[in-house]
């Protein structure tokens, strides 16, 4: 259950992140406006507090551990945002870095 969780607040900050910053790329580079940065700015405030919400308490292994979460995630919300088109490497890099979290987060340690 506290994979499960921890799973899905990781894709809720992935989204909140992703999409926040997807908002102000928009809202600068494609001069969609202030109401689009505002938006992102506010969105990438709310990852930062749902990142405090993940079960395991180091700073460190969490932020580290959501960095293979970000590269998959920003893979995909390209090619469903922006129709990105991935290669092959960018999906090996993606689970490489999904493989890596996963080990961060979820082998058992022995404290």
């Amino acid at each position: 259950m506290l994979i499960a969780r921890s799973a899905a607040l990781f894709a809720l900050a992935a989204v909140l992140e992703i999409g926040g910053a997807w908002l102000v790329w928009q809202g600068v580079r494609d001069h969609k406006g202030w109401a689009w940065i505002g938006a992102g700015v506010v969105a990438l405030g709310l990852y930062g507090f749902v990142a405090t919400l993940q079960p395991q308490g180091d700073f460190a292994r969490v932020l580290a551990a959501y960095g293979g979460v970000f590269v998959a995630g920003s893979i995909a919300w390209g090619m469903v945002a922006d129709g990105y088109r991935p290669d092959r490497w960018d999906v090996v890099g993606a689970l490489v870095c999904l493989a890596g979290m996963a080990v961060i987060m979820y082998v058992p340690r022995g404290r």
